[in-house]
């Protein structure tokens, strides 16, 4: 699939998934896509921990306890900020958090999975909490989770605005 059918055929998907497993080779590929992205002043202010055992993802998962999404995942992909400044006092790493998501969900897609992009649903108490199961150390911040998998129910991209309501030239 060309980059651009891959960009126009993501879409966030919230439902169960099916049993079949996310090879760690497919999982490596996505985390890559992730490094890849630019980050600010090339902080590289994003690090990845995958999760393909089991029970640390039913672990998590009850953590989150009505998202099948998290209950049937194959694989949890979890970007853990470091908020050190990287210009001056400026931290830029909502931004690289966010450019490290975005590639592994066109990653994802491209390789015939699906996700979720889930942040507010784990800030504070359960992101702390999953720092915990995870060993990360409490000054880098637990900022977003993709589950992966396969998902059992077909679905489509929400429809967008088209670009005339969205962009102009100046």
């Amino acid at each position: 699939m060309d980059i651009f059918e891959t960009i126009s055929t993501r879409f966030s998907y919230r439902g169960a998934f099916t049993d079949q497993l996310v090879p760690r080779e497919d999982l490596i590929k996505i985390v890559q896509a992730g490094i890849d992205a630019p980050s600010g002043c090339n902080a590289q202010s994003t690090e990845f921990i995958i999760v393909d055992k089991p029970e640390l993802i039913a672990s998590i998962a009850q953590l989150l306890t009505d998202r099948p999404v998290c209950k049937t995942a194959k694989g949890l992909i979890i970007c853990v900020c470091d908020k050190t400044p990287a210009y001056g006092k400026l931290s830029f790493f909502i931004e690289d958090c966010a450019a490290a998501t975005q590639n592994m969900l066109l990653a994802i897609n491209a390789l015939g999975y699906a996700s979720v992009w889930l942040d507010g649903v784990i800030r504070g108490n359960v992101g702390e909490e999953i720092g915990k199961l995870l060993k990360i150390p409490t000054e880098k911040e637990v900022r977003i989770m993709l589950p992966v998998g396969v998902p059992l129910n077909k679905s489509k991209p929400n429809l967008k605005k088209s670009f005339n309501e969205r962009a102009r030239f100046a």
